[in-house]
């Protein structure tokens, strides 16, 4: 495996051995290097993993959130409820379309959007705007209570899409994160911070061949060739009835969102030892837990909800900082020193300038609560328990010298 090649710690980073450099030689010294059999390789790996009937590959977790509302026929005059508490795409995705945008508030705890917070989003702006669909995320890898919001939005006759870019390997309380038993469809994320990485890439997971077909075709410039879906007959095929060869059409605007098959070769490799990343971490959040138990209350880690399985993409901790003489910035600049790199994870999107100037200024108590006190410690699966208690040692060593 890859380490860091000194004693600094990023908050995360990919994890990388000879079997995948070698997974992606192969490919590099072969004949595809893109629209090649690693493609549906990976996306029939990637179904078989979470339980799905289909997955479509393409170029990141962006784009795979991109495609999910498209595949939900969203689009200019609806509306789509997104947490605020999420990366910027969640929310971009939507405005791509030409959709709006109403952002839910989420407990200030587990930074995850709950029934009462869907249903205030809703009852808000039900006279305002049409809303077409809700995206649930599962921040941190932590499963948000799908079981619980399809119900409402199948009560409201719109689809659940799931923002899973943080959560591959991960569980609620009654499903797989990814089977789409109580959702339209769910994306994910292959960054290199992600849990496995193919560089940039991301996928999504649904059990409608149809719509799979379908997005497959717009990822790729919304080009179709199959016989029996082709308009213009004419051109399509000879006086002997057979399909011309450099025959395609499109007859829906699309993109190029698709990935290489360098990348999927990757992802294929790494997504063989998903079950071993996912142990390491959980060990390693079991390890921040035990450490941190003296800091408490002054430093906790985030809640947890009962029952299901995080991926644990990300170890954050809430801290008082109203009770530490150092701000978040000062703490985390004192950890870098250590050489131990943190982040924020995250701003709340409807304070962005640019949805401030869409929406107006939203007061949303439990995101900007949760966004006041956390903070991201490194996480990765080539980590062991003594950069854990590393850590933890310093930084009570600042937050104890504030």
């Amino acid at each position: 495996m890859n380490k860091p090649c000194s004693d600094i710690l990023p908050y995360g980073r990919h994890s990388l051995d000879n079997d995948d450099i070698n997974a992606v030689v192969d490919v590099l010294r072969g004949d595809w290097l893109t629209t090649g059999p690693k493609i549906e390789q990976f996306e029939q790996a990637l179904a078989t993993t979470v339980n799905a009937k289909e997955a479509v590959v393409c170029s990141s977790g962006t784009t795979a959130l991109h495609l999910a509302v498209l595949g939900a026929e969203c689009a200019s005059g609806d509306a789509i409820i997104v947490p605020a508490q999420t990366f910027l795409a969640t929310a971009n995705a939507c405005r791509y379309a030409g959709a709006e945008v109403v952002f839910a508030d989420v407990d200030p705890e587990t930074g995850l959007m709950t029934t009462s917070t869907l249903e205030k989003a809703i009852n808000q702006n039900r006279k305002k705007y049409r809303i077409r669909a809700i995206f649930a995320v599962h921040l941190g890898g932590q499963g948000a209570d799908l079981e619980a919001l399809s119900s409402i939005a199948y009560r409201e006759r719109v689809p659940l899409l799931e923002d899973a870019c943080h959560a591959l390997g991960g569980e609620t309380r009654t499903s797989i994160i990814g089977d789409c038993r109580f959702s339209r469809m769910a994306a994910f994320s292959f960054h290199p911070l992600k849990t496995i990485c193919m560089g940039e890439g991301g996928a999504l997971t649904l059990n409608d061949t149809k719509t799979a077909d379908r997005l497959r075709s717009l990822k790729s410039h919304g080009m179709n060739r199959d016989a029996e879906k082709l308009e213009n007959t004419d051109l399509a095929f000879a006086p002997n009835g057979e399909q011309n060869l450099w025959y395609y059409e499109m007859s829906e605007l699309g993109y190029n969102f698709r990935a290489t098959d360098f990348q999927c070769a990757l992802g294929l490799n790494q997504l063989t030892k998903l079950k071993v990343f996912l142990s390491k971490r959980q060990k390693l959040i079991e390890q921040y837990r035990k450490c941190l138990e003296p800091l408490d209350p002054l430093v906790k880690i985030r809640k947890e909800i009962t029952g299901g399985r995080s991926a644990n993409h990300l170890a954050v901790v809430h801290i008082d900082f109203n009770k530490t003489a150092l701000t978040r910035t000062e703490i985390m600049q004192e950890l870098r020193k250590s050489g131990i790199n943190t982040q924020v994870h995250y701003i709340p999107v409807h304070l962005q300038p640019y949805y401030v100037k869409r929406y107006g200024k939203i007061s949303l108590p439990g995101a900007e609560a949760y966004y006041a006190s956390c903070l991201t410690l490194p996480l990765y699966t080539e980590m062991v328990p003594h950069d854990v208690e590393r850590i933890v040692r310093v930084l009570g060593d600042i937050i104890g010298a504030s």
